[in-house]
């Protein structure tokens, strides 16, 4: 594979600290808050959203899905439409949109006017988690990114395992209109604490990322951080989206809740851990999370009925999960230097993929062969995640000594 040798991720900000710009990456972390809360809210809010629009909920479950299509349609052509754009200008506009769209759903009567405001929030979705990885790493010195990565990520597994369940008990006692106003407003706060506290990078001098689509997928190691995303976030979600039912199977619907805080709490554990690692040991990182999602999916597989092996798992699902956003968007701004937006920008459309695959295909399995098909389906996804990362150790996925030796040869792994 073709391997450019580029300069970094963001044009160097002058006066870059040797301390962690920490007030400005966590408003990148919360930035992410805002995104994964305003994508995953309808599915706690379904009932009531889905009675107040007029519509049965498989129809307001839409929702979801309208958001990640258009993060996928939106994430490589906006990117290379703003390139030019000040960094801090460009998130500002991305978190603005949050709150219009958020705004026109709290006040929305109309089943299609709600379903074009979901539509807008993943674009601007698209657009930012292309901007985020980026813009966490421009912002540091270099031994420093991986960290920054971490805090800036943290915002997703956050959002699910305390803002979505937080959002749906308040939309419980004050509805979910309120809800979705709050959150709107909420992106305001936020774009304020952006204008204050983070750097404002350039834009690439008036040009377009580097590279085609085409010429960063010919990158070494881009493609094959590709394919572990997309089977790694297809294998998350087939058993995220329907987690209810695999509690079911065990004999405890009513504790879906339980279920994920463990997930969520473990999440924030492989937050930390990833945090701490990542700067020197990425690949490790990678291979122990497939590893213990693929021994929690094999578990799941045989013991489908077991209570307390579903709270094991989740806790193993959440260990491998928390962290992963991080390893990848890092894996693939290290392979593709400085065409990292539009690295960035198709590994954003590879996870929406992974997304909105997961509720097509884990529906599917779950009508065809009930339950105990979404573990074994997720195994065979890993399996891949696995194999690719152990072959694709050059480039992609390199040793910490095989990263300091930068040794990069047009034969690489793909």
């Amino acid at each position: 594979m073709e391997q450019l040798h580029v300069s970094p991720d963001l044009p160097p900000v002058r006066g870059r600290a040797e301390r962690l710009p920490l007030s400005g990456l966590l408003a990148l972390g919360t930035a992410g808050f805002v995104t994964v809360m305003t994508e995953a809210l309808p599915a706690g809010v379904l009932p009531a959203m889905s009675a107040d629009l007029g519509v049965s909920q498989s129809r307001a479950g839409q929702a979801v899905t309208l958001f990640a299509l258009g993060s996928v349609v939106a994430a490589v052509p906006l990117t290379k439409a703003t390139a030019s754009w000040p960094r801090k200008r460009l998130l500002l506009t991305a978190i603005c949109g949050f709150a219009v769209a958020n705004a026109v759903t709290a006040f929305s009567t109309s089943y299609p006017v709600t379903m074009a405001a979901r539509f807008l929030a993943g674009l601007v979705a698209g657009l930012l988690w292309a901007l985020l990885a980026g813009y966490a790493r421009g912002i540091v010195a270099p031994e420093r990114r991986g960290r920054a990565m971490a805090i800036a990520m943290a915002g997703t597994p956050v959002a699910l395992s305390v803002g979505v369940p937080a959002g749906t008990l308040l939309a419980r006692l004050t509805g979910w209109r309120v809800t979705f106003g709050l959150m709107s407003v909420f992106a305001l706060v936020l774009a304020c604490w952006i204008l204050r506290r983070l750097p404002d990078p350039p834009g690439r001098n008036g040009h377009a990322p580097a590279g085609s689509v085409g010429r960063v997928l010919r990158i070494a190691g881009v493609g094959a951080v590709l394919v572990v995303t997309a089977a790694f976030v297809l294998a998350h979600n087939i058993l995220y989206t329907y987690v209810a039912a695999l509690a079911a199977a065990a004999g405890i619907e009513d504790r879906v809740d339980a279920v994920l805080l463990v997930f969520g709490a473990f999440s924030l554990a492989s937050i930390w851990i990833t945090g701490a690692l990542i700067d020197r040991h990425l690949r490790a990182l990678l291979l122990v999370a497939v590893a213990l999602f693929g021994a929690a999916a094999l578990v799941l597989g045989l013991f489908t009925r077991s209570p307390w092996l579903l709270f094991t798992c989740a806790s193993l699902w959440g260990l491998s999960f928390g962290g992963a956003a991080t390893l990848l968007q890092t894996a693939v701004a290290d392979a593709a230097a400085d065409a990292s937006d539009i690295a960035q920008s198709l590994l954003v459309t590879c996870w929406n993929a992974g997304i909105a695959g997961g509720a097509v295909v884990g529906g599917a399995l779950l009508d065809r062969s009930g339950p105990q098909a979404l573990p074994w389906t997720a195994l065979a996804l890993l399996v891949v995640c696995l194999t690719v990362t152990l072959t694709a150790r050059r480039y992609a996925f390199p040793s910490r000594c095989a990263k300091d030796a930068g040794a990069r040869r047009p034969d690489a792994d793909r």
